[in-house]
Protein backbone atom coordinates (compact mmCIF):
# COMPACT_ATOMS: atom_id res chain seq x y z
CA UNK A 1 0.00 0.00 0.00
CA UNK A 2 2.42 2.92 -1.28
CA UNK A 3 1.40 6.07 0.83
CA UNK A 4 0.65 8.61 -1.94
CA UNK A 5 -2.95 9.34 -3.02
CA UNK A 6 -5.14 7.11 -4.04
CA UNK A 7 -2.05 4.48 -5.36
CA UNK A 8 -2.49 0.85 -4.53
CA UNK A 9 -0.03 -2.06 -4.87
CA UNK A 10 -2.86 -4.43 -6.29
CA UNK A 11 -3.42 -2.46 -8.96
CA UNK A 12 0.45 -1.28 -9.82
CA UNK A 13 1.31 1.70 -10.40
CA UNK A 14 -1.28 4.65 -10.98
CA UNK A 15 -1.39 8.30 -10.67
CA UNK A 16 -2.36 9.58 -7.32
CA UNK A 17 -5.50 11.74 -7.35
CA UNK A 18 -4.69 14.44 -5.18
CA UNK A 19 -6.98 15.70 -2.60
CA UNK A 20 -9.26 18.40 -3.35
CA UNK A 21 -13.42 19.36 -3.41
CA UNK A 22 -15.05 17.89 -6.26
CA UNK A 23 -14.20 19.24 -9.50
CA UNK A 24 -13.97 18.45 -13.01
CA UNK A 25 -10.68 19.71 -14.42
CA UNK A 26 -8.44 19.32 -17.46
CA UNK A 27 -4.87 18.06 -16.90
CA UNK A 28 -2.50 18.40 -19.21
CA UNK A 29 1.11 17.65 -20.13
CA UNK A 30 4.03 19.43 -22.53
CA UNK A 31 3.26 16.03 -24.61
CA UNK A 32 0.74 14.83 -23.98
CA UNK A 33 -2.97 15.21 -24.62
CA UNK A 34 -5.27 17.56 -22.42
CA UNK A 35 -7.01 14.59 -19.59
CA UNK A 36 -10.65 15.22 -17.74
CA UNK A 37 -9.32 14.23 -14.04
CA UNK A 38 -12.21 14.20 -11.73
CA UNK A 39 -11.31 14.44 -7.58
CA UNK A 40 -13.09 13.12 -5.44
CA UNK A 41 -11.96 14.39 -1.79
CA UNK A 42 -11.27 11.73 0.97
CA UNK A 43 -13.52 13.21 3.15
CA UNK A 44 -16.58 12.34 0.57
CA UNK A 45 -14.83 9.20 0.22
CA UNK A 46 -14.59 8.12 3.85
CA UNK A 47 -18.67 9.42 3.97
CA UNK A 48 -19.34 6.81 1.20
CA UNK A 49 -17.90 3.95 3.28
CA UNK A 50 -19.34 5.15 6.20
CA UNK A 51 -22.63 5.26 4.48
CA UNK A 52 -22.28 1.75 3.09
CA UNK A 53 -21.40 0.24 6.50
CA UNK A 54 -24.57 1.72 8.34
CA UNK A 55 -26.82 0.37 5.41
CA UNK A 56 -25.03 -2.99 4.91
CA UNK A 57 -24.94 -3.75 8.78
CA UNK A 58 -28.65 -2.92 9.04
CA UNK A 59 -29.12 -5.50 6.43
CA UNK A 60 -27.25 -8.45 7.70
CA UNK A 61 -28.65 -7.80 11.23
CA UNK A 62 -32.20 -7.90 10.34
CA UNK A 63 -31.60 -10.51 8.22
CA UNK A 64 -30.30 -12.32 11.10
CA UNK A 65 -32.53 -11.21 13.78
CA UNK A 66 -35.95 -12.72 11.82
CA UNK A 67 -35.97 -16.36 11.72
CA UNK A 68 -38.39 -16.16 8.40
CA UNK A 69 -35.35 -14.43 6.64
CA UNK A 70 -33.32 -17.95 7.41
CA UNK A 71 -34.00 -19.33 3.75
CA UNK A 72 -31.31 -19.60 0.64
CA UNK A 73 -32.19 -16.37 -0.75
CA UNK A 74 -31.57 -14.03 2.01
CA UNK A 75 -28.72 -16.17 3.09
CA UNK A 76 -26.93 -14.44 -0.31
CA UNK A 77 -28.43 -11.38 0.50
CA UNK A 78 -26.81 -11.45 3.66
CA UNK A 79 -23.47 -12.35 1.79
CA UNK A 80 -23.61 -9.82 -0.40
CA UNK A 81 -24.27 -7.25 2.30
CA UNK A 82 -21.70 -8.59 4.31
CA UNK A 83 -19.39 -8.23 1.05
CA UNK A 84 -20.23 -4.91 0.08
CA UNK A 85 -19.73 -4.17 4.08
CA UNK A 86 -16.01 -5.16 3.63
CA UNK A 87 -15.53 -3.24 0.31
CA UNK A 88 -16.53 -0.24 2.70
CA UNK A 89 -14.44 -1.47 5.33
CA UNK A 90 -11.60 -1.90 3.55
CA UNK A 91 -11.58 0.79 1.17
CA UNK A 92 -12.24 3.31 4.27
CA UNK A 93 -9.98 2.00 6.57
CA UNK A 94 -7.02 2.28 3.62
CA UNK A 95 -7.53 5.88 3.09
CA UNK A 96 -7.69 6.71 6.95
CA UNK A 97 -3.99 4.97 7.11
CA UNK A 98 -2.94 7.31 4.21
CA UNK A 99 -4.22 10.25 5.68
CA UNK A 100 -2.57 9.52 9.07
CA UNK A 101 0.49 8.71 7.32
CA UNK A 102 0.43 11.52 5.07
CA UNK A 103 -0.28 13.87 8.34
CA UNK A 104 2.71 12.31 10.86
CA UNK A 105 -0.20 11.23 13.14
CA UNK A 106 1.29 7.20 12.47
CA UNK A 107 4.22 6.45 12.39
CA UNK A 108 5.57 2.92 10.86
CA UNK A 109 8.07 1.01 9.46
CA UNK A 110 8.11 0.79 5.80
CA UNK A 111 7.65 -3.07 5.78
CA UNK A 112 4.91 -2.69 8.22
CA UNK A 113 2.97 -0.20 6.06
CA UNK A 114 3.62 -2.99 3.27
CA UNK A 115 2.03 -5.99 5.21
CA UNK A 116 -0.50 -3.68 6.13
CA UNK A 117 -1.58 -2.43 2.80
CA UNK A 118 -1.06 -6.49 1.64
CA UNK A 119 -3.44 -7.20 3.94
CA UNK A 120 -5.99 -4.96 3.17
CA UNK A 121 -5.53 -5.19 -0.50
CA UNK A 122 -6.23 -8.78 -0.31
CA UNK A 123 -9.58 -7.91 1.92
CA UNK A 124 -10.14 -5.79 -0.64
CA UNK A 125 -10.10 -7.82 -3.43
CA UNK A 126 -11.88 -10.97 -1.95
CA UNK A 127 -14.25 -8.73 -1.17
CA UNK A 128 -15.48 -7.26 -4.52
CA UNK A 129 -14.70 -10.56 -5.95
CA UNK A 130 -17.69 -12.20 -3.59
CA UNK A 131 -20.02 -9.37 -4.14
CA UNK A 132 -19.87 -10.10 -7.74
CA UNK A 133 -20.26 -14.22 -7.18
CA UNK A 134 -23.21 -12.76 -5.24
CA UNK A 135 -24.67 -10.91 -7.31
CA UNK A 136 -24.61 -13.67 -9.76
CA UNK A 137 -25.92 -16.33 -7.44
CA UNK A 138 -28.84 -14.02 -6.66
CA UNK A 139 -30.09 -14.10 -9.92
CA UNK A 140 -29.35 -18.13 -10.42
CA UNK A 141 -31.31 -18.24 -6.99
CA UNK A 142 -34.64 -16.10 -8.84
CA UNK A 143 -34.08 -17.96 -12.30
CA UNK A 144 -34.50 -21.49 -10.38
CA UNK A 145 -37.49 -20.57 -8.51
CA UNK A 146 -39.23 -19.10 -11.67
CA UNK A 147 -37.98 -22.30 -14.35
CA UNK A 148 -38.37 -24.64 -11.79
CA UNK A 149 -40.96 -23.72 -9.44
CA UNK A 150 -42.18 -27.28 -8.44
CA UNK A 151 -38.36 -28.50 -7.55
CA UNK A 152 -36.69 -25.45 -6.17
CA UNK A 153 -37.19 -25.99 -2.50
CA UNK A 154 -35.80 -29.45 -3.13
CA UNK A 155 -32.96 -28.19 -5.61
CA UNK A 156 -32.01 -25.23 -3.49
CA UNK A 157 -31.73 -25.80 -0.25
CA UNK A 158 -30.20 -24.21 2.67
CA UNK A 159 -27.16 -26.76 3.35
CA UNK A 160 -26.66 -26.44 -0.55
CA UNK A 161 -26.59 -22.49 -0.01
CA UNK A 162 -24.38 -22.38 2.86
CA UNK A 163 -21.72 -25.22 1.24
CA UNK A 164 -22.20 -22.82 -2.05
CA UNK A 165 -21.31 -19.57 0.39
CA UNK A 166 -18.35 -21.12 2.09
CA UNK A 167 -16.81 -22.34 -1.38
CA UNK A 168 -17.07 -18.77 -2.87
CA UNK A 169 -15.52 -16.48 0.45
CA UNK A 170 -12.73 -19.62 0.16
CA UNK A 171 -12.40 -19.08 -3.75
CA UNK A 172 -11.90 -15.31 -3.34
CA UNK A 173 -9.17 -14.81 -0.44
CA UNK A 174 -7.44 -17.61 -2.62
CA UNK A 175 -7.80 -16.26 -5.66
CA UNK A 176 -7.51 -12.40 -4.34
CA UNK A 177 -3.97 -13.68 -2.82
CA UNK A 178 -3.11 -15.03 -5.93
CA UNK A 179 -3.39 -12.03 -7.53
CA UNK A 180 -1.80 -9.47 -5.10
CA UNK A 181 0.94 -11.99 -5.09
CA UNK A 182 1.39 -11.70 -9.22
CA UNK A 183 -0.64 -8.41 -9.82
CA UNK A 184 2.20 -7.03 -11.66
CA UNK A 185 1.74 -9.75 -14.44
CA UNK A 186 -0.92 -9.36 -17.36
CA UNK A 187 -2.88 -12.47 -16.67
CA UNK A 188 -3.55 -12.12 -13.33
CA UNK A 189 -5.11 -8.73 -14.78
CA UNK A 190 -7.04 -10.22 -17.32
CA UNK A 191 -8.28 -12.89 -15.40
CA UNK A 192 -10.44 -10.35 -13.53
CA UNK A 193 -11.32 -8.56 -16.36
CA UNK A 194 -12.94 -12.27 -18.21
CA UNK A 195 -14.37 -13.16 -14.46
CA UNK A 196 -16.09 -9.36 -14.56
CA UNK A 197 -17.53 -9.80 -18.08
CA UNK A 198 -18.70 -13.92 -17.19
CA UNK A 199 -20.95 -12.43 -14.12
CA UNK A 200 -22.14 -9.75 -16.36
CA UNK A 201 -23.15 -12.09 -19.27
CA UNK A 202 -24.47 -14.56 -16.54
CA UNK A 203 -26.76 -12.06 -14.79
CA UNK A 204 -28.15 -10.70 -18.55
CA UNK A 205 -29.12 -14.01 -19.97
CA UNK A 206 -30.41 -15.43 -16.94
CA UNK A 207 -32.61 -11.68 -15.93
CA UNK A 208 -33.45 -11.51 -20.29
CA UNK A 209 -35.19 -15.28 -19.71
CA UNK A 210 -37.10 -14.53 -16.68
CA UNK A 211 -38.02 -11.22 -18.21
CA UNK A 212 -38.76 -12.88 -21.72
CA UNK A 213 -40.67 -15.80 -19.73
CA UNK A 214 -42.79 -13.06 -17.78
CA UNK A 215 -44.38 -11.72 -21.01
CA UNK A 216 -45.49 -15.06 -22.19
CA UNK A 217 -47.14 -15.86 -19.00
CA UNK A 218 -48.59 -12.52 -19.18
CA UNK A 219 -49.44 -13.01 -22.77
CA UNK A 220 -51.32 -15.98 -22.27
CA UNK A 221 -53.18 -14.61 -19.47
CA UNK A 222 -54.20 -11.99 -21.64
CA UNK A 223 -55.27 -14.55 -24.31
CA UNK A 224 -57.68 -16.09 -21.26
CA UNK A 225 -59.23 -13.03 -20.58
CA UNK A 226 -59.31 -11.58 -24.17
CA UNK A 227 -57.24 -8.51 -22.70
CA UNK A 228 -53.99 -9.20 -25.62
CA UNK A 229 -52.71 -5.83 -25.49
CA UNK A 230 -52.82 -3.61 -21.96
CA UNK A 231 -51.58 -6.87 -19.92
CA UNK A 232 -48.31 -7.77 -21.56
CA UNK A 233 -47.25 -4.36 -22.42
CA UNK A 234 -47.55 -3.07 -18.79
CA UNK A 235 -45.38 -5.87 -17.94
CA UNK A 236 -43.01 -5.71 -20.75
CA UNK A 237 -42.16 -2.08 -19.73
CA UNK A 238 -42.27 -2.65 -16.07
CA UNK A 239 -39.82 -5.85 -16.76
CA UNK A 240 -37.90 -3.94 -18.99
CA UNK A 241 -37.31 -1.30 -16.77
CA UNK A 242 -36.22 -3.79 -14.11
CA UNK A 243 -33.54 -5.05 -15.69
CA UNK A 244 -32.06 -2.16 -17.26
CA UNK A 245 -31.72 -1.22 -13.31
CA UNK A 246 -30.32 -4.30 -12.16
CA UNK A 247 -28.13 -4.14 -15.17
CA UNK A 248 -27.29 -0.67 -15.78
CA UNK A 249 -26.10 -0.44 -11.80
CA UNK A 250 -24.30 -2.86 -12.38
CA UNK A 251 -22.59 -2.18 -15.35
CA UNK A 252 -21.85 1.51 -14.60
CA UNK A 253 -20.41 1.03 -10.60
CA UNK A 254 -17.92 -1.86 -12.38
CA UNK A 255 -17.03 -1.37 -15.44
CA UNK A 256 -14.98 1.64 -14.84
CA UNK A 257 -13.04 0.01 -12.54
CA UNK A 258 -12.57 -3.38 -14.80
CA UNK A 259 -11.80 -1.20 -17.73
CA UNK A 260 -8.82 0.19 -15.56
CA UNK A 261 -7.59 -3.26 -14.88
CA UNK A 262 -7.69 -4.11 -18.51
CA UNK A 263 -5.88 -0.35 -19.96
CA UNK A 264 -3.38 -0.92 -17.28
CA UNK A 265 -2.42 -4.69 -19.15
CA UNK A 266 -2.93 -3.13 -22.46
CA UNK A 267 -1.44 0.24 -22.79
CA UNK A 268 -0.07 1.34 -19.28
CA UNK A 269 2.16 3.79 -20.59
CA UNK A 270 -0.28 5.19 -23.70
CA UNK A 271 -0.93 8.76 -23.20
CA UNK A 272 -4.63 8.36 -23.22
CA UNK A 273 -4.46 5.50 -21.06
CA UNK A 274 -2.29 7.35 -18.69
CA UNK A 275 -5.24 10.30 -18.20
CA UNK A 276 -7.62 7.34 -17.17
CA UNK A 277 -6.04 5.96 -15.13
CA UNK A 278 -5.85 9.40 -13.28
CA UNK A 279 -9.54 8.76 -12.59
CA UNK A 280 -8.69 5.67 -10.20
CA UNK A 281 -10.34 6.54 -6.97
CA UNK A 282 -12.99 8.01 -8.77
CA UNK A 283 -13.93 4.26 -10.10
CA UNK A 284 -13.39 2.86 -5.93
CA UNK A 285 -16.27 5.42 -5.35
CA UNK A 286 -18.39 4.29 -7.85
CA UNK A 287 -18.07 0.85 -6.15
CA UNK A 288 -19.26 2.38 -3.29
CA UNK A 289 -21.67 3.20 -4.57
CA UNK A 290 -22.77 0.02 -5.84
CA UNK A 291 -22.57 -1.21 -2.80
CA UNK A 292 -25.07 1.63 -1.01
CA UNK A 293 -27.54 0.69 -3.76
CA UNK A 294 -27.57 -3.31 -3.75
CA UNK A 295 -29.46 -3.11 -0.26
CA UNK A 296 -32.01 -0.65 -1.97
CA UNK A 297 -32.30 -3.19 -4.74
CA UNK A 298 -31.97 -6.95 -3.61
CA UNK A 299 -33.00 -6.03 0.27
CA UNK A 300 -35.27 -3.24 1.05
CA UNK A 301 -37.45 -4.29 -1.28
CA UNK A 302 -38.83 -7.23 1.00
CA UNK A 303 -41.48 -5.94 2.95
CA UNK A 304 -40.69 -8.91 6.02
CA UNK A 305 -36.75 -7.09 5.95
CA UNK A 306 -38.66 -3.62 6.03
CA UNK A 307 -40.60 -5.28 8.92
CA UNK A 308 -37.68 -6.19 10.89
CA UNK A 309 -35.23 -3.34 9.99
CA UNK A 310 -37.81 -1.01 11.55
CA UNK A 311 -38.10 -3.41 14.94
CA UNK A 312 -34.39 -3.16 15.14
CA UNK A 313 -34.19 0.15 14.57
CA UNK A 314 -36.75 1.19 17.43
CA UNK A 315 -35.08 -1.37 19.64
CA UNK A 316 -31.87 0.29 19.00
CA UNK A 317 -33.42 4.32 19.68
CA UNK A 318 -34.55 2.46 23.27
CA UNK A 319 -32.35 0.84 24.56
CA UNK A 320 -29.80 4.35 23.47
CA UNK A 321 -32.26 6.62 24.69
CA UNK A 322 -32.91 4.93 28.11
CA UNK A 323 -29.36 4.58 28.62
CA UNK A 324 -29.25 7.81 27.70
CA UNK A 325 -31.12 8.70 30.62
CA UNK A 326 -29.99 6.89 33.24
CA UNK A 327 -26.48 8.32 32.14
CA UNK A 328 -27.07 11.67 32.85
CA UNK A 329 -29.31 11.45 35.50
CA UNK A 330 -26.21 9.65 37.52
CA UNK A 331 -23.49 8.37 35.89
CA UNK A 332 -23.13 5.20 38.67
CA UNK A 333 -26.35 3.53 37.20
CA UNK A 334 -24.41 2.51 34.09
CA UNK A 335 -25.22 -1.23 35.97
CA UNK A 336 -28.64 -0.56 36.02
CA UNK A 337 -28.47 0.31 32.07
CA UNK A 338 -27.08 -2.94 31.92
CA UNK A 339 -29.61 -4.65 33.54
CA UNK A 340 -32.29 -2.80 31.69
CA UNK A 341 -30.69 -3.84 28.53
CA UNK A 342 -30.50 -7.59 29.45
CA UNK A 343 -34.07 -7.33 30.49
CA UNK A 344 -35.40 -5.59 27.26
CA UNK A 345 -33.64 -8.13 25.15
CA UNK A 346 -34.85 -11.28 27.32
CA UNK A 347 -38.21 -10.20 27.00
CA UNK A 348 -37.94 -9.28 22.98
CA UNK A 349 -36.40 -12.94 22.45
CA UNK A 350 -39.19 -14.75 24.83
CA UNK A 351 -41.59 -12.61 22.70
CA UNK A 352 -40.46 -13.72 19.50
CA UNK A 353 -39.94 -17.79 20.46
CA UNK A 354 -43.88 -17.07 21.51
CA UNK A 355 -44.68 -16.25 18.38
CA UNK A 356 -42.40 -18.85 16.60
CA UNK A 357 -45.31 -21.49 18.57
CA UNK A 358 -47.44 -23.22 16.73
Amino acid sequence: MPAQGSQRSLLGPVNSTPTAAPHLRLAANQTGPQCLEVSVPDGLFLCLGLVSLVENTLVVAAIAKNRNLHSPMYCFICCLALSDLLVSVSNVLETAVLLLLEAGALAAQATVVQQLGNVIDVLTCSSMMSSLCFLGAIATDRYISIFYALRYHSIVTLPRARRAVAAVWAASVLSSTLFIAYYDRMAALLCLVVFFLAMLVLMAVLYAHMLSQACQHAQGIARLHKRQRPAPQGLGLKGAATLTILLGVFFLCWGPFFLHLTLIAVCPQHPTCSCIFKNFKLFLALIICNAIVDPLIYAFRSPELRKTLREVLLFSWEVVTLCGVLLLRRPQEKGLCDQKYSATATKQLLGEEANSWP
